[in-house]
């Protein structure tokens, strides 16, 4: 499918990029969630199978298979946003429409049974039936915006300018999330950088949004919007502060909330060590474990949190999302003051 909609795609972009759907970056958000909510019900599922006397394959053998889906899904999105045909993505609205389904007759099955919302593996469920349902809701978006499969007359995408000027290489802004949060993109850059001195040749032009005339356009329109507000009121000067702010406060904001989570996140390591550590004592101080029985293998969210192998990996996932918030947060700082100083 990929290779016959990159053969068949009508948009001739020069660049090793693509163009972005519509909610590219909640998409993206909701299947890094997805494949969270998938790691939790496969360590669920294992938690629960040790408990018991024998194995029970079923409790987290669909979990990967459908941590793998997820995964596979991924890299779909990525192979049809890069030859863009849209089309193709009707293949995995269906694929949303069918684990919708599924995950909603299991929960209701669960509500038959009794299964009461402080099991974790009810409230597991539960999220997985949101999360594929906003997956739809985005799926529907782009049919919508982009209007294919049901309508005569699709849409027509020209790609942005800077992505059809060669002289520009600073692809940050056009790449997925995925590649935004690690840099990807950057290394071709860095293996030529390695092989032999880069040149400003090598490095290209800023992209528009990022040069010192747009920039400064953008600063004296707000500007001149800080005057028409003072005319009204004589006894008032335009300040160029409110003016930086109209301009440059939502990079600002995003990198400021950025650097909120993590230091958020900075709390887990401690509480993570600390419940590792209480679960050894435990361990070694109990040295008879008892087995659960097989008609009653829910664990609740505390008994779950009580393993010191979940706390680990809760710990490992934890301390690499602290390091991409806080690298986020210093990119956009970095980025937003260099724009503002070269509209200054």
């Amino acid at each position: 499918f990929p290779g016959w909609g990159s053969q068949s795609s009508k948009v001739q972009i020069h660049h090793n990029t693509w163009l972005h759907f519509p909610g590219h970056n909640l998409r993206w958000i909701l299947t890094f969630t997805l494949l969270f909510v998938h790691v939790c019900e496969i360590a669920e599922g294992i938690v629960s199978d040790t408990q018991m006397k024998s194995r029970h394959l079923h409790l987290f053998l669909p979990a990967i298979m459908g941590f793998v889906a997820a995964t596979v899904s991924i890299v779909y999105y990525h192979n049809i946003e890069t030859s863009n045909f849209p089309k193709l993505l009707l293949a995995l609205f269906l694929y949303w429409i069918m684990a919708f389904v599924t995950k909603t007759i299991k929960l209701v099955r669960y509500c038959q049974d009794g299964v009461s919302f402080s099991q974790l593996r009810f409230c597991i469920t539960g999220i997985m039936v949101i999360l594929y349902g906003l997956l739809m809701a985005v799926e529907i978006n782009v049919i919508r915006v982009r209007r294919y499969v049901f309508f005569m007359n699709p849409q027509k995408v020209k790609p942005p300018e800077d992505l059809q000027d060669l002289g520009v290489r600073f692809l940050q802004p056009f790449v997925n999330l995925l590649s935004k949060a690690t840099y990807w993109w950057m290394n071709t850059l860095i293996i030529s950088a390695h092989k032999k001195p880069v040149d400003l040749k090598a490095i290209g032009k800023l992209p528009i949004a990022m040069r010192a005339l747009t920039n400064y356009v953008c600063l004296k329109d707000a500007y001149e919007e800080q005057k028409k507000k003072v005319a009204e009121q004589p006894n008032r000067s335009p300040s160029i502060w409110l003016a930086m702010y109209s301009a440059f406060g939502r990079p600002i904001l995003l990198s400021s909330t950025f650097r909120y989570l993590a230091d958020l996140l900075g709390f887990a390591g401690p509480l993570c060590i600390s419940g590792i550590v209480q679960g050894f004592q435990n361990t070694t101080n109990n040295t008879n474990t008892t087995e659960k029985d097989p008609s009653n293998s829910y664990l609740s969210s505390e008994e779950f949190l009580r393993n010191v192998y979940v706390l680990a990996v809760l710990l490992f996932l934890a301390l690499i999302l602290q390091r991409t918030f806080l690298q986020a947060s210093y990119y956009v700082t970095t980025e937003t003051g260099i724009n503002l100083r070269g509209a200054l």
